[in-house]
């Protein structure tokens, strides 16, 4: 799935104003950006533009002030930090589609660069509003998405302005759709794919298309004990999804009428409640006592899994496998991460928790990509259309 739409290298910019839909989405604590990831991951698509001579309005959502001015999540600290890693100042609109962002606009000179208000402040964004979109739309010439992260939200800001603008894609999703879609297209094999996380219902689609494409797929995590329900192992109180028993069942058989390698954990840590200072354990996966729940997989099945990476051409990992933020529980997640990191495959870790888990572990710099979007991530996983990148023109 290369990306055959059109990306802002394929326009004209100089002179233009540019709408860009970034995501700002940044974690604050007493108004001060304490992980400025997600900001950095957008300068190659600003910068080219500011170089380009285009006049630069930035935009994006952050948290859910719920379609109200709510400063608590005003983007302030957002232009504040972009002035500071673009070295020129970004001038701040006091609104999104009002006086103040069309006055700034308007005044924008080649190589200038702005940001509006956070697009949430107006409900219409969500319910994607198109007299809403078209507002937005008329403060600029041209649309560029580098939003990955909501690109699988049909919003006013990530697909509703395209009906009003010429519109392309930014470096971001560009090195996103690339990366990722060529590990599913054409992957350098053996293919192992990693899933964790607590659902399985999460988990369907993203099963279902990876069994189609993959060598040896990886379940840890709470999913995992509604596999081994499937099996008839006696799981005591850990999570399970009754409902999706059968489904895991028919998932089992999918796996070896394909030839692909279904790996889940032999052994687990467990705990008899599920709280950070509960009684701690470790039992075989195939009888977890009454009263005890599993909370991560056990030594045993950490070197089963580090095994199975090793060698490997492509790894995708998207889910932790267990209760990672725990201490005790997060040496499962860890001795994953450390094997992807060395296992020299092509390693995409799909947003969200496991991205959050290989930054603090510290092995980031390790991985070949590190995806932006947790939801959007596993859409893109599952083989569906995610509405902000359908918008875009195609080349």
């Amino acid at each position: 799935m290369a990306l055959n739409k059109k990306t802002i290298e394929d326009i004209e910019v100089k002179g233009k104003r540019v709408l860009v839909r970034c995501d700002f989405n940044v974690p604050l604590a007493d108004g001060v950006i304490t992980d400025d990831k997600r900001i950095r991951e957008a300068l190659p698509t600003i910068q080219y533009l500011i170089d380009h001579g285009a006049r630069v309005i930035l935009c994006s959502h952050m948290g859910r002030p719920k379609g109200e001015f709510n400063m608590k999540y005003s983007l302030a600290p957002v232009a504040k930090r972009l002035s500071e890693l673009l070295g020129k100042e970004v001038k701040m609109a006091k609104d999104v589609i009002g006086d103040s962002a069309k006055e700034l606009a308007a005044s924008l000179q080649d190589g200038d660069v702005m940001l509006l208000e956070n697009v949430r402040f107006h409900k219409e964004e969500e319910k994607n509003d198109p007299e809403y979109a078209k507002a937005l739309a008329s403060l600029a010439e041209i649309y560029v998405n580098d939003a990955f992260g909501t690109a699988h939200r049909a919003h006013a800001s990530t697909a509703g302005v395209t009906a009003y603008l010429p519109a392309v894609c930014g470096y971001l999703i560009q090195k996103e759709i690339n990366i990722m879609g060529g590990a599913l297209e054409n992957p350098k094999r053996p293919f192992v794919a990693i899933l964790g996380g607590a659902k399985v219902s999460d988990k369907i689609g993203v099963i279902n298309n990876l069994i189609e494409k993959v060598d040896t797929l990886i379940i840890g995590g709470g999913m995992a004990y509604t596999f081994f329900k499937a099996q008839g192992y006696s799981i005591g109180t850990s999570i399970c999804e009754d409902d999706k028993v059968e489904l895991a069942k028919s998932l089992i058989e999918k796996a070896a009428a394909k030839g692909v390698k279904l790996l889940l954990p032999v052994d687990n840590r467990i705990g008899d409640k599920y709280d950070p200072n509960c009684q701690y354990g470790e039992t075989k996966s195939d009888n977890i006592p009454d009263g005890w729940m599993g909370l991560d997989i056990g030594p045993e099945t950490e070197k089963l899994f580090a095994q199975a990476v090793q060698g490997a051409g492509t790894v995708i990992w998207n889910g932790p496998m267990g209760v990672s933020e725990w201490e005790r529980y997060a040496s499962g997640t860890r001795a994953v991460a450390r094997a992807v990191a060395e296992s020299g495959a092509i390693s995409i870790i799909g947003g969200g928790d496991s991205a959050a888990a290989v930054e603090a572990l510290g092995f980031a710099d390790k991985m070949t990509h590190i995806s932006t979007g947790g939801g959007a991530s596993l859409e893109f996983l599952e083989g569906l259309e995610l509405p902000g990148i359908a918008a875009l023109n195609d080349k």
